[in-house]
């Protein structure tokens, strides 16, 4: 059986190392994302009309803020005021719930994209499968709004839960007496319970996810069989398509399965061999995750791209502006 030296407290040295690795990780996702919102944004600010994708992306660049901002809190916690041979702190607990509910529902916006791609990318045959694919492009305002709308319910009854438990923690405490140990291991199985739910409820959207990435892959495959048997043109926009696509989808599946076993793997590391260090590293794997994706996204979208350049060339413009000026001899006089 595996058993971890339990470390309750870590060093100074490690505790500022950690807490540096997070405001980078918070930094660069906030950027990124940021980037990604204020793009998009600016067509709603210029009253062009929004494609269905670029809605995904703006919730999702929206979703990953608050994914990032509760890490970087949830890191400043544990890092600063959880200690773990105490029962974790009404706070703690609420912060790593929200970060559930705000986790699942980037799955369920990413799952949205993977439909998005399948609607408007692989070429169906089949007469039910043309009309669901004619569904989801119809429906993407609707599903969207049932993703919001669910996820703030949610975090609404999160906090209240949390109002609600810190009310009564006082009377609680005078109960309780010294029965800490009980207290612990009622705060286990609520935590426990309530991780397992969250996970539980992303079955199916992840089937949802796996089955339309599934078909991408199948129909890129007929797609290049289709070209090898009846070659035309070297370059081929619905084969770069079903890369960037892919190439989106994957990234996200990677991502999302080593968070996944990073949040598998936080669970006994807090509750049974309540391993600071472990704990530590989970969360700083967990918050490079939605960063890697929102720069893979960046990389595979023409529009963003595009923005990414024109910032570059604008910051080339204004460095060699200031280079000459500092060369130019009569601005020395």
């Amino acid at each position: 059986m595996l058993t971890l030296t339990p470390a309750l407290t870590v060093s100074y040295e490690a505790k500022h190392v950690f807490l540096f690795i997070s405001v980078l990780e918070f930094a660069v996702g906030l950027l990124a994302n940021v980037f990604i919102f204020l793009v998009i944004f600016w067509d709603v600010v210029r009253r062009q009309p929004l494609s269905n994708y670029d809605r995904v992306l703006l919730c999702l660049s929206l979703n990953r803020l608050f994914l990032h901002g509760l890490l970087f809190l949830c890191a400043i916690q544990l890092a600063c005021f959880q200690n773990l041979k105490e029962p974790l702190s009404h706070r703690y607990e609420t912060l790593l719930m929200l970060w559930m509910i705000t986790n699942q529902a980037s799955l369920w916006l990413t799952t949205c994209l993977s439909l998005l791609y399948c609607s408007k990318i692989v070429r169906f045959s089949q007469t039910f499968l043309l009309c669901l694919a004619s569904w989801v492009s119809r429906k993407t305002h609707q599903m969207l709004l049932i993703v919001i709308l669910s996820s703030c319910f949610c975090a609404v009854l999160c906090l209240w839960d949390f109002f609600r438990k810190s009310h009564f923690t006082v009377t609680a405490m005078l109960f309780m007496n010294n029965n800490t140990e009980l207290n612990w291991q009622n705060t286990k199985i609520s935590f426990f319970y309530t991780f397992l739910f969250c996970y539980l409820g992303s079955i199916p959207s992840f089937l949802i996810f796996l089955i339309s990435s599934g078909v991408l892959i199948v129909s890129l495959g007929r797609h290049m069989s289709t070209m090898k048997a009846h070659p035309r043109n070297s370059h081929d926009c619905s084969l770069d398509a079903h890369i960037k696509a892919l190439k989106s989808l994957l990234s996200f599946l990677c991502f999302f399965v080593v968070s996944f076993c990073a949040a598998i793997i936080s669970v006994p590391l807090l509750m049974v061999w309540h391993n600071k260090i472990g704990v530590m590293v989970c969360i700083g794997i967990l918050a490079a995750c939605p960063s890697g994706h929102a720069a893979i996204l960046i990389s595979g979208n023409a529009k963003l791209r595009r923005a990414v350049e024109t910032i570059l060339l604008w910051a080339q413009s204004i460095l060699k502006v200031r280079a000459n000026h500092k060369a130019d001899p009569r601005t020395l006089c």
